[in-house]
């Protein structure tokens, strides 16, 4: 966007990402300013965003989506690899701006919330989608983990979100952070906390830290069965986080249902795996009873 409200120049060879400059000049000719209710950070570093679309891997002609792009800082960035971008974004009031960024670069801009909008229609362009994006930190699980469940097509991730909560969708068995999240995403995906993101390069500055975390989906469900049981176990261990599984699962689980699936009644809940916890439903979900 250049300077004095002209937006993206349309005869530009190459998209330009936008500058802190840039990004604060737009916001105050639209009257506009980031929402706290809706967790919004913008980012106005072109050399970040331009680091982001490196270590997701886009190359020329991927099919990209974007949750909450704000202003289009990173999804310009985008455009310059080469993506073709779909733009996902809640706020209404962002759309004007967004769009003179984003429009002349040919980016498909959908006013909707992540969570309820019509994906299988959305992405039915191409057969795999990548999701590049700066997450509204409030709802950043609640999108990640969706998607997993509802979205096939998105076979890959690159997600900017709050440490804590990158560091819960990557944790492994057995260390401080794993819990819920990371057994659901689990069963869908590997993740990984591949850098972080200092505060200074968003517009307002974060008072959290950031990490990127990298999520690929399994080519399968990790585990299959019921996995309503699956999870209905793991909520209920996790509820009870410190306790050993044979007191938290004790109404559920029999000492020869946990003999069956080699699980040790001792064990707490953030030591077993997604597929651990699937031998244990299909423990319980058999009727294994005491001889």
């Amino acid at each position: 966007m250049a300077g004095g409200g002209q937006g993206i120049a349309r005869g530009e060879a190459v998209p330009v990402t936008l500058t802190r400059t840039q990004v604060v000049e737009l916001l105050e000719r639209h009257g506009l300013s980031p929402s706290r209710a809706l967790g919004q950070n913008f980012v106005v570093d072109p050399n970040t965003v331009r680091r982001i679309v490196r270590v997701a891997g886009v190359q020329p002609g991927d099919a990209v989506v974007e949750i909450g792009p704000g202003v289009g800082s990173l999804t310009t960035a985008l455009c310059e690899a080469g993506a073709l971008v779909t733009a996902i974004e809640l706020d209404r009031h962002l759309i004007a701006a967004l769009t003179e960024v984003v429009g002349p670069l040919g980016v498909r801009v959908v006013e909707g919330d992540a969570l309820a909008v019509d994906w299988p229609t959305l992405l039915a362009d191409h057969e795999a989608w990548a999701l590049v994006a700066n997450l509204p930190y409030n709802v950043a699980t609640t999108i990640v983990l969706h998607l997993l469940d509802e979205v096939p097509a998105i076979t890959s991730m690159l997600v900017m979100v709050q440490r804590e909560v990158g560091e819960r969708l990557a944790a492994a068995p057995g260390s401080r952070t794993y819990g819920i999240p990371s057994v659901k995403l689990s069963l869908w995906a590997t993740a990984e906390v591949v850098a972080k993101v200092p505060a200074t390069v968003f517009i307002p500055q974060p008072r959290v830290e950031s990490v990127l975390v990298r999520i690929v989906r399994h080519p399968a469900p990790a585990v299959e069965g019921d996995l309503d049981l699956v999870f209905g176990l793991v909520r209920q261990a996790f509820g009870q986080r410190r306790k050993m599984l044979r007191r938290s699962l004790g109404d559920r689980v029999t000492p020869v249902m946990f003999d069956s699936a080699g699980i040790a009644p001792e064990a707490r809940p953030e030591e077993l795996s997604i597929e651990q916890w699937g031998a244990l439903a299909d423990a319980v979900g058999s009727g294994f009873v005491p001889e």
